[in-house]
């Protein structure tokens, strides 16, 4: 009777040991080694018997119009304009986040013939799902399968403009020993619908399960084989889902699309400034406005801070939708640059509305809003602040301040505070009120006397 042997591959990195790790000697990762099958048929390489022809790049023609268009417009600025075929896009997110029903509606809205492989619900439950979300289209084609080998008969009998995988994890290839989920059948599969799309011309969408990270689950390198990885992540006491692109080849990383979940699906939202300034209307200590460029639109939201005195030896720093180190970067300016004592305080920093902001344009407002907290003095809601702290308390200056101006002026701002360098770049005379600073002491000074 012949033994299995067995080797341990690195999800994050894939390195491989014979043995089991504790810490990942190639990507000092802590617990990531999982358990495979060493495949015991190795693989020849085929060269092709055939003359091969290359093309030259200038005799390659693209149109925008060969984009396939879902319709809903959110989705497609992530994409880039839409999906373009023969591309292959992973999409991650929460349990129950949405991502089924984000891949449904757009499937159902494109003209051309779609593929719907299911491995996790039957039919029958598609049908439902498809009832609530009032989908109903004729060239909407559903499987239920997860034997990747009966998937691209099934693509091959159908000839769908795009196909959805829901889900990759439980996709399997046969001639393999692993089990569904596991790194190598991950792999594998992702690799050959890649070369069915890459060959025959069509899209494909692969929904794929998070680790209790956020992360992706399977093999890191199954990110870097796709062409477009877009997140989907909100959190379960908010009804808005963002969509992030963390990799796109055809298109920008720095858009988002905003949707919001109801019960017959998702949503647009296509005035995302309205939204989050929605609680913003009473004024009170440590509630500042701000302005964040997020891909090519301004969105204004309420930055939250929360000053308390500590009673433990250790005050706590708590931020929701802002990075902890960014904040404490910024406690240690307001305490040296601008004399404000809060070292002894609990600061709890939060971007209202659900919304991760990592641009540092928010800085100033971050700054302004704990002071806010800590003097007891509310900021006036019609004032929008913009800014970069750097170390020495001078606020730099931010990009797009244009259509940051724009964006507050069309939701009725009276008046905007922004880096001095800012306004020696404005070629046009403005509605709102416009205060240049060049510090961050001067900017309290002007808020708080």
């Amino acid at each position: 009777m012949t033994k299995t042997r067995i080797k341990y591959i690195c999800s994050n990195c894939g390195y491989e040991s014979l043995r089991w790790l504790g810490k990942c000697p190639e990507c000092d990762s802590w617990n990531t080694f999982t358990e495979e099958i060493i495949e015991t048929s190795k693989r020849k390489l085929e060269t092709a018997k055939t003359k091969v022809t290359v093309t030259n790049i200038n005799d390659i023609s693209v149109k925008d119009e060969e984009r396939i268009i879902t319709g809903i417009q959110e989705f497609d600025r992530v994409l880039g304009g839409g999906l373009m075929p023969g591309s292959v896009v992973l999409l991650g997110g929460d349990p129950g986040i949405g991502k089924s029903t984000l891949a449904m509606q757009a499937a159902a809205k494109i003209k051309d013939k779609v593929l719907y492989v299911t491995g996790e619900e039957s039919e029958k439950q598609i049908k439902l799902r498809s009832a609530r979300l009032k989908v109903n289209s004729d060239s909407f084609f559903v499987f239920a399968e997860t034997d990747l080998g009966h998937i691209i008969s099934a693509i091959n009998s159908v000839e769908p403009a795009l196909a959805v995988i829901d889900s990759i994890q439980t996709t399997y290839r046969t001639e393999l020993e692993n089990s569904p989920g596991t790194i190598t059948q991950i792999r594998e599969c992702t690799s050959l619908l890649m070369e069915e799309a890459k060959k025959k011309h069509f899209c494909v969408i692969i929904i794929g399960h998070v680790t209790k990270e956020g992360m992706i689950a399977g093999p890191k390198v199954l990110e870097h084989m796709v062409d477009t990885v877009v997140q989907f992540e909100g959190e379960s006491h908010h009804s808005f889902r963002i969509l992030r692109a963390q990799k796109n080849r055809f298109g920008s990383t720095n858009e988002i699309g905003i949707f919001d979940m109801r019960e017959d699906g998702l949503h647009e939202v296509k005035n995302p400034s309205e939204i989050f300034l929605s609680g913003s209307k009473r004024t009170s200590p440590g509630s500042v406005v701000t302005s964040s460029i997020e891909g090519t639109r301004p969105i204004l939201l309420e930055t939250q801070a929360l000053v308390t005195p500590s009673n433990y030896g250790y005050p706590q720093r708590v931020t929701t939708g802002f990075d902890q180190r960014r904040l404490s970067i910024l406690l240690a300016v307001l305490e040296k640059r601008a004399k404000l004592r809060v070292s002894a305080n609990n600061v709890f920093v939060n971007m209202a509305g659900g919304l991760r902001i990592s641009e540092p344009a928010v800085d100033l407002a971050v700054c302004c809003s704990i002071a806010s907290s800590q003097f007891d003095k509310p900021v006036n809601n019609k004032i929008v602040i913009v800014g970069e702290v750097g170390l020495g308390g001078e606020i730099r200056s931010v990009n797009n301040i244009e259509k940051r101006i724009q964006e507050a002026e069309k939701l009725g701002f009276e008046k905007m505070i922004l880096p001095e360098n800012n306004l020696k770049s404005l070629s046009k005379t403005n509605k709102i009120v416009l205060t240049p600073v060049g510090d961050l002491s001067s900017t309290l000074k002007i808020l708080f006397t």
